[in-house]
């Protein structure tokens, strides 16, 4: 009769060890990629945010009362805002576009109009898809906000 095998020359120990090492290294994966892709869309403060809402509502409203338009025309690297309908506005506009999913693509800007009373925003690279864009006034009395979907050489109404 011959001598056993030692535990570490047989199959079945080593089949044994490697199911669990497997599922080890999965979760350790699965984690590293959790943690290097957190979502960005969620908000620290939803509380405090929610209660501004009300306030936002209350300048989106007063825009569309006093009729505030803007069209805007959208050529390869610049956005031209011009004012189409409520009273005369001539100060300078808070800009800001929002991407629906990457943060870090969002930018605002702070216009001011030139002496046709266009408002004249140079983009470092071209911009397309849907974006979430809002016009305020420099007081923050008035707010337009819209989501639209941007192409190049296309005109869009906000209102």
């Amino acid at each position: 009769m011959s001598a056993p095998l030692p535990w570490y020359k047989q199959f079945w120990p080593w089949f044994l060890i490697v199911l669990p090492m497997c599922a080890v290294v999965a979760s350790v994966t699965t984690l590293k990629i959790a943690m290097d892709n957190s979502d960005s869309l969620v908000a620290e403060d939803y509380y405090k945010q929610g209660k501004g809402i009300n306030m936002d509502l209350k300048k989106i409203k007063h825009a569309k009362t006093i009729g505030m338009q803007y069209l805007v025309t959208v050529d390869d690297h610049q956005l031209v805002l011009s004012q189409q309908g409520g009273p005369e506005y001539g100060a300078a506009l808070n800009v800001d576009f929002f991407h629906p999913t990457l943060e870090d693509k969002d930018f605002e800007v702070l216009a001011t109009a030139d002496a046709k009373g266009n408002y004249k925003i140079a983009l470092q690279e071209s911009i397309s898809g849907p974006w979430e864009v809002r016009l305020e006034s420099f007081d923050g009395k008035w707010r337009i906000q819209q989501r639209i979907e941007i192409q190049d050489d296309v005109e869009y109404w906000l209102n």
